[in-house]
């Protein structure tokens, strides 16, 4: 049995990992999952979040705005629209992310007025972006909307 997976971490912008891991932790759309070698062959959605990945050189974490990951039994793939490793991460990125999560909620709530399925969509991805900052210690005046 393989003691590590090959993990590649890509954004628009860049590669920002591409490591032997031995476990990958990811914020999936329906939930937590932790990836480890030999892993089921599996497609999820992200929702926002950080992403853990520990291998031999250590522990390190990325913040992701969504995206999706493949995981099968040799490798995980993680494709973020955006992704910052964590210790990058400023008031000020965090800020940007809720204010862009902020407009994506009035967009919906202006352009479907009578279809909740958009305005939950674009509600949830505000919740999830201010959980993400308390789990990273920043914070928001922006709160998510009452359910």
């Amino acid at each position: 049995m393989a003691d590590t997976v090959q993990f590649d971490l890509v954004s628009p912008e860049r590669l920002l990992a591409s490591v032997e891991a031995t476990e990958v932790k990811i914020p999936g759309a329906m939930g937590d999952l932790t990836a480890m070698p030999m892993h089921a062959p599996l497609i999820t959605t992200l929702r926002p979040g950080v992403v853990t990945v520990s291998g031999s050189d250590g522990t390190q974490s990325y913040v992701v705005t969504g995206g999706f990951a493949e995981i099968n039994a040799e490798s995980i793939s993680v494709l973020a629209e955006r992704a910052i490793p964590r210790e990058e991460v400023t008031q000020e990125h965090y800020d940007e992310m809720i204010a862009e999560a902020n407009s994506r909620l009035e967009k919906a709530q202006d352009a479907y007025k009578n279809e909740p399925g958009p305005v939950d969509e674009a509600a949830k991805l505000l919740s999830d972006m201010v959980a993400m900052g308390d789990e990273i210690g920043l914070s928001t005046t922006a709160r998510a909307p009452a359910p």
